[in-house]
């Protein structure tokens, strides 16, 4: 697996926003690629430790185990103190700020992978906006083990690995969510007392967001439209939009197109429904037209996705921290 960093300035393969914001993707290659990485800071490379600004297209989990200095997520910055467990969502801006010795694993994957436990996607939503944990002692036990094991089965290649792989992280996602949030997670930056921990007020295109994706992750979540969704929302259409936009760097439209193709592989694999009733599920009346939408996204079509036991993956050029030359 090789990545790049796609700088601004440098063509649009990297999609960099407006504010000229680097975005980092990972090149999967196809057949059957595993839109799914784990490995040391070391080797995932070491854009896995950049120090500037940037937007991941993909999930990001960093089992931070040793080290000094601080990260820095949206307006907060936090400072480690290891063990410490870190979670980014795609769209999210973050950087590494003065580290040094920083020892620990890193685990990419995209909201493909979740194919098993799509609920995980809002999940580690909820927990990229706090972000950072300070691990306790008996919390960082098991972290430990679970990272060891998903680490071990990625390199084992084992038959039935993908599956293994996933019940993994179902359980270290499931596991975080539970402990509990401290008072006062992180440092505004703009805060002139950087020792003094402060709470972030909350804005409200932060909270529409939320909403949004809660209300994507609903049982009719495949149903909405961005109009139906700012309906709900009791907001604009452009201001759902740019709320969406803002938060995730993401359209609220790609995000809907997102959860429908999930629902649609879930379906896929898991149930016996028919092509034409899976497209009825997920909003589509003209099961032709589904089937276009879903090669398009997935690069597959439904019969193929459902044959391949869900192993067909498109090429995501799933952004990459590590260097074109760094294995995965």
């Amino acid at each position: 697996m090789r990545g790049t960093t796609v700088l601004p300035g440098e063509g649009n393969n990297g999609e960099p926003g407006e504010d000229g914001m680097p975005t980092h993707r990972l090149q999967v290659p196809m057949p059957n690629a595993l839109p799914f990485a784990i490995g040391t800071f070391d080797t995932i490379g070491p854009m896995s430790r950049a120090s500037f600004p940037h937007r991941h297209t993909f999930h990001e989990i960093v089992h931070v185990t040793g080290g000094t200095g601080g990260h820095v997520v949206d307006l907060s910055r936090f400072t480690l103190r290891p063990p410490n467990l870190c979670f980014i969502a795609p769209g999210q801006v973050h950087q590494w700020e003065d580290v040094t010795g920083l020892e620990g694993q890193v685990i990419l994957f995209t909201d493909d992978f979740l194919v098993d436990h799509p609920a995980d996607r809002y999940v580690l939503r909820t927990l990229a906006r706090r972000s950072w944990i300070d691990l306790p002692e008996d919390a960082a036990g098991w972290t430990a083990h679970l990272v060891a094991d998903l680490d071990g089965e990625y390199r084992s290649g084992a038959h039935g690995f993908q599956s293994v792989l996933r019940a993994l992280l179902h359980v270290l996602v499931v596991r975080a969510a539970r402990l509990p949030a401290p008072r006062a997670a992180a440092v505004p930056l703009a805060s002139p007392h950087a020792d003094a921990p402060v709470a972030l007020p909350r804005s409200r295109p932060v909270t529409v967001t939320e909403e949004f994706v809660t209300l994507l992750g609903s049982s009719e979540g495949a149903l909405q439209s961005v109009r139906s969704c700012a309906e709900r929302l009791g907001v604009s259409v452009s201001y759902l939009s740019e709320a969406v936009k803002a938060s995730t760097g993401r359209t609220p439209g790609e995000l809907i197109r997102q959860t429908r193709v999930h629902e649609a592989k879930r379906l896929l694999l898991r149930t016996e429904l028919s092509v034409r009733q899976v497209a009825d599920r997920v909003g589509f009346g003209d099961p032709a037209y589904f089937c276009r939408f879903f090669r398009r996204e997935t690069g597959a079509s439904p019969g193929s996705f459902r044959r391949g036991g869900g192993d067909i993956h498109h090429d995501h050029r799933l952004e990459s921290i590590a260097g074109p030359s760094s294995p995965a």
